[in-house]
């Protein structure tokens, strides 16, 4: 269940942008079934008649995407954008078209369905799962579906949460907000092409109940996210609606409507269209001529590699570069914690850390998925977090107004027992349920075990873009350390080099560099036993974990041992990466500072620790570089994560691949504007040699 929010919603304060659930009534329906009704707007979710049939009469067959999605080229995309989310019965219902489709058209393999949808009042995960589990009963052909929906149905805030169904081609956004906001928030790329709503599902509650969904601002929406062809179809006739559309280009046509009502509304994009033409030649549209079907990425950290996945899960062939072996740098680290810096939660919906903890989470929980019957070591580790507030901006009350599921604070008795600290004061405390540990070396395995991803160590020294092709000029050594030249071509090339993408390219402006070094040891049983028993945040971080198989690759570890991890030094400027024996004392003395109890737990002599350095990087405004660079076409860029590239890398890379393809992102125009290679703010700080202030 949902916890209050206290926020100032005073008449002098912006919008704040925070979720209240839905309130969920029951009565019933014609044939004795249980049926949902909003609280807030004492309107039915669904038809009481019949509420599947009725998803598929009046968005499916009412807006021909039977037939539409039939005629998809290779490698397309197909957008649907849906106003109230609602009970996901569209969704499932669409999907499940979608399925049937793909496996009796073998031509529809490499095409895509993204399903945008957006919802002010999300149900509660328990309602919901209520809900659909009755749906599951009475129409068995969803329930793998409404299974798989459940499992990744995500926390109640505020922005947009993208799920991604891949074995099925299809992209999920749920924009959880004011519809208005979310539709304005659906930002693109326009210097290579802008994407479009192919379709339309108006399934808002009842003008009567709800106007807020059919207001100008709604229409406008529709407008400016349209296309000639781009269709709708809203099981309303009322007055306001057919204005509406009208009045913002549409060509509206009553048809009958479903069950009891007597008429129902479909339309088209004005613009050299007609609804006497068929719309699946409207349109279907076909891939763009500049389709991407080659790209290189250069730099083999987290960035580099999940950029690779990213574009070659959407069908392209990826070559990654590397002038040293991948994850060589400091993404190679034995372990990385995936927890987000917390944020009050009216600034959610605009805050990269956030989204891009739980996206990153899901993403890393299906790769689990994928190796768990292999037997190979796990890509994450749920342990869950527990934040001591030593170093944060949030405080337990603005902890309270988060989902439990998401963030909480709990007992200073249970703080202790998960902990296993039984003299630091506790009262004061962050949970992250979800949070845990990334292996980098798994990761990187399955990543370049993908059929679409090539690796090849080579040191880029030229790059030169025409208007058909990027290509690459750089050298490799051999066995015998001797040189030989090599040229690559691509149609796209990513720059996923950190602190040295300036070196390749200078529209990539010149970041901070931090040197980190990480510290870990073998504990014995007596220590293990006495040690914290999850990931610990405090001025630094520690985290218990078990050396895999593998890790010895990358690291000094002694693999199926206990190993204790805690870290990180903090040196500006500082690009050399060779170990100091100051950084692991520095690494002990904030851990012991913070929690003096263990002093008499952790060794005395730190000389047998080993150790990593790494060099992270950082713009000036602390916002990561994420897109195409000035007066180019083909040349992109993913640097600059920071210390959190393993949970904003992943978010990141799926905004860009967007951008490249033509899709909607799942980040809004005004993140993209913070995001761009070549935003204002940063190149004026540089020119002004001033550190902005942090958003």
């Amino acid at each position: 269940m949902s916890k209050p929010v206290s926020i100032n919603t005073s008449k002098n304060t912006t919008p704040v942008h925070v979720i209240f659930p839905a309130s969920i009534e029951w009565q019933t329906d014609d044939a004795g079934h249980k049926v949902p009704i909003s609280g807030e707007f004492g309107d039915v979710y669904f038809s009481q008649a019949d509420g599947l049939a009725e998803s598929r009469y009046v968005f499916l067959e009412n807006n021909q995407l039977p037939e539409r999605l039939a005629n998809l080229a290779a490698k397309q995309c197909f957008t649907i954008a849906e106003l109230g989310f609602g009970t996901g019965l569209n969704l499932l219902a669409t999907w499940q078209l979608w399925r049937q489709l793909r496996l009796a058209h073998p031509h529809l393999a490499s095409a895509r369905l993204h399903f945008i949808t957006t919802e002010k009042h999300p149900i509660p995960l328990g309602d919901l799962t209520r809900i659909l589990s009755l749906w599951a009963q009475r129409a068995p052909e969803l329930a793998a579906l409404i299974e798989r929906l459940l499992a990744s149905y995500p926390p109640l805030i505020a922005g947009c949460h993208r799920l991604n169904f891949i074995e099925d081609n299809l992209t999920l956004d749920i924009w959880l907000g004011d519809a208005s906001d979310s539709l304005s928030s659906l930002g693109f790329e326009s210097r290579l092409k802008r994407p479009y709503i192919d379709a339309w599902f108006l399934d808002g509650f009842a003008p009567s109940c709800n106007e807020s969904l059919w207001a100008t601002s709604i229409f406008s929406q529709m407008q400016r996210l349209s296309c000639a062809g781009s269709t709708a179809a809203t099981y309303s006739s009322a007055g306001i609606v057919k204005r509406g559309l009208q009045s913002h280009g549409f060509i509206i046509k009553k048809v009958k409507g479903f069950g009891r009502k007597r008429e129902m509304l479909t339309a088209v994009m004005s613009e050299m269209s007609s609804l006497e033409k068929p719309l699946s030649t409207l349109s279907n549209k076909a891939p763009l001529p500049n389709h991407p079907n080659t790209a290189v990425i250069i730099g083999a950290g987290v960035a580099g590699l999940l950029t690779a996945w990213t574009l070659a899960n959407h069908g392209i062939s990826v070559t990654v570069l590397d002038k040293d072996a991948p994850l060589a740098g400091a993404s190679g680290n034995p372990r990385a914690l995936l927890a987000p810096n917390m944020t009050p939660i009216h600034h959610v919906y605009e805050h990269l850390h956030s989204i891009g903890y739980l996206y990153s989470g899901r993403l890393y929980r299906y790769f689990n998925q994928q190796v768990a019957l292999q037997k190979s070591p796990l890509i994450f580790e749920q342990t869950g977090t527990l934040d001591l507030l030593v170093k944060t901006n949030i405080g337990t009350a603005q902890i309270a107004d988060y989902p439990d599921n998401m963030a909480t604070t709990i007992s200073t008795q249970k703080a202790q027992d998960i902990s296993g600290l039984e003299h630091k004061d506790l009262a004061n405390n962050l949970y992250l349920p979800q949070s845990g540990l990334v292996n980098p070396q798994a990761l990187k395995t399955v990543i370049l075990a993908h059929p679409n991803i090539a690796y090849q160590q080579l040191n880029i020294t030229d790059i030169k873009e025409t208007e058909n092709h990027v290509m690459l000029t750089g050298f490799a050594e051999d066995k015998n350390a001797s040189q030989s030249s090599l040229t690559v071509t691509a149609d796209h090339v990513v720059i996923c080099a950190a602190y040295e993408s300036h070196q390749l390219d200078k529209r990539i402006v010149k970041c901070r560099t931090i040197r980190g070094q990480l510290s870990w040891f073998t504990p014995t049983a007596e220590q293990l036993s006495k040690l914290p028993k999850l990931p610990l945040k405090y001025s630094g971080y520690c985290a218990p974990f078990i050396g895999q198989n593998g890790d010895a690759a990358l690291n000094p570890i002694r693999e199926n041992q206990p190993q204790f991890l805690l870290g990180a030094s903090f040196i500006d400027g500082d690009t050399d990466i060779d170990i100091r024996r100051a950084d692991n004392q520095q690494n002990y003395d904030k851990l012991i500072e913070d929690m003096p109890e263990l002093s008499s737990i952790l060794p005395n002599d730190i000389s047998t620790w080993q150790a990593r350095a790494g060099i992270r990087t950082q713009t000036l405004d602390y916002h990561p570089l994420v897109g195409l660079l000035t007066q180019s076409k083909r040349l992109w860029t993913l640097s600059a994560v920071g210390a959190k590239g393993y949970a904003i890398a992943p978010i990141c890379a799926e905004a860009l691949a967007d951008m490249m393809l033509g899709c909607f992102t799942p980040l809004s125009a005004a993140m993209l504007a913070r995001l761009l290679p070549n935003r204002a703010r940063l190149h004026n700080a540089h020119t002004h040699k001033t550190r902005p202030s942090v958003i």
